[in-house]
């Protein structure tokens, strides 16, 4: 058990005027049973419920009366009512009823503090299944972030160093020898957990093996038709090979299968949270308005998920800048994941940007909104690489910050375009990823 981020987040909703039932998603083994249960340390008393189990989930099926349901809670889990108590109701799914009956909770016993989570939870999210709207907020966990990582692996000093500013170029290479293990490993806290014990690579792929086939061995939850199974396992077996690429439905992988068949599927295995399809942007000015007409690039839950059924687990360990490998795949999709990994919004998507222009190829790979801006961030390896796509979305908005992320130290670029238009280019390093809002405050202060 390891300190995660989103215990931030908790404490806020906790400490709540107006909290309500709190649903927290996240794909399969992220962590939400492990964060709940080391939250609940917040509470005097801790009461768990898994619906799995059927003298749980009767508590719900055999009663309609909240009153009732409360009692038996109590009873069941030999808690006082008198004392501040969490209730998590864990694999939710199995229970149409537990998700009508959450609504009661808010209205009727505003004291209690209540969680519910489940792996398979969000395919019910296109079912007539009726969730409680407005009577439920929601919090999204996703695979340990570099933060995470550093602090689980015993490196509390670089956890700390990374929040200074200006940055301490001695630090440099020793992070980013860090961030490139991280980047190998990835954040799925079964593997991370089992490097933290062992510190042995090679007794990771067991735990990768174990997800894989978790998530195939799912495949008929997920589908909504059963039609969609075969499809959805198709995905699973070939997808990550494409993972940070912009992919086509139609023939996905080499099949046979028609866009419909496939689009569908991954839209289902989308709400599972195990993928994103991020898709384009034309936009140089808010809001970012994705264009669905284009083709998305293909985000994994997980890079080091990715590295282990791509085969590149060798290729990533070997390389000594993370940007070289894979044809630079690895650094674009890890860079991603730490743009994301803080953000426990479940409607939080990201993007990336393409000129609207007939016949260009101009591309970029993230756009983030920062204040009111929209700011472009390139993920490059040496001082030489081409910015010809950046320089051209720089020409075009009307502010002058740009970001690239890449292997060197810290540091601030002035770039004047053809127009006489200049921008400073901020050069991030990788393992700054996820501090990029806060950079930007720090240098728009200074």
């Amino acid at each position: 058990m390891f300190y995660r981020d989103i215990e931030v987040d908790l404490l806020k909703w906790k400490n709540s005027d107006d909290r309500k039932p709190l649903i927290l998603r996240g794909a399969r083994q992220v962590g939400k049973t492990t964060v709940v249960n080391n939250f609940s340390k917040q509470f005097d008393s801790y009461i768990c419920l898994n619906l799995e189990k059927s003298e749980h989930k009767q508590i719900f099926e055999n009663n309609k009366d909240i009153n009732t349901i409360v009692d038996a809670i109590f009873f069941l889990g030999k808690k006082q009512k008198n004392k501040s108590t969490l209730i998590f109701i864990d694999e939710i799914q199995n229970s149409h009823a537990a998700i009508a009956l959450l609504r009661y909770f808010y209205e009727e016993y505003p004291k209690l503090f209540v969680i519910a989570a489940g792996s398979l939870l969000e395919t019910l999210l296109d079912t007539h299944i009726s969730f409680p709207v407005g009577r439920v907020e929601y919090l999204a966990l996703r695979p340990c972030s570099f933060n995470e990582f550093l602090l689980a692996t015993g490196n509390q000093m670089a956890a700390e160093l990374r929040k200074q500013y200006p940055f301490p170029d001695y630090a440099h290479d020793e992070l980013l020898k860090l961030f490139n293990r991280y980047a190998l490993i990835g954040g799925m806290p079964a593997a991370l957990k089992k490097y933290v014990q062992y510190q042995d690579l090679t007794r990771l792929n067991a735990e990768y093996q174990s997800l894989i086939v978790g998530y195939a061995d799912d495949v008929e939850k997920y589908a909504i038709k059963n039609s969609s199974a075969r499809y959805i396992r198709h995905i699973i077996n070939t997808g990550f090979s494409s993972a940070s690429q912009r992919i086509k439905f139609e023939r996905f992988g080499n099949s046979e299968y028609h866009s419909r068949e496939m689009a569908e599927a991954f839209r289902i295995l989308e709400k599972t949270m195990l993928l994103e399809l991020v898709y384009p942007s034309n936009s140089v000015q808010l809001p970012i308005i994705a264009d669905y007409s284009k083709s998305p690039r293909l985000h994994w839950l997980d890079t080091g998920l990715v590295n282990y059924v791509a085969k590149i687990q060798t290729e990533v360990f070997e390389s000594k800048d993370i940007s070289s490998a894979w044809r630079g795949l690895i650094a674009e999709h890890i860079v991603g994941q730490e743009l994301i990994a803080n953000n426990n919004d479940v409607r939080h998507h990201r993007a990336f940007w393409v000129r609207n222009a007939k016949n260009s190829n101009a591309e970029i790979d993230y756009l983030i909104q920062f204040k009111n801006n929209i700011i472009p961030i390139e993920v490059k390896s040496l001082a030489g690489s081409s910015l010809k796509s950046l320089h051209q979305f720089m020409t075009v908005t009307s502010h002058d910050i740009a970001i690239r992320i890449w292997s060197k130290p810290f540091s601030i670029d002035m770039i004047k375009l053809d127009s006489g238009k200049t921008f400073r280019l901020i050069n991030i390093p990788f393992y700054l990823s996820s501090e990029i809002e806060r950079i930007l405050e720090q240098i728009i202060k200074s």
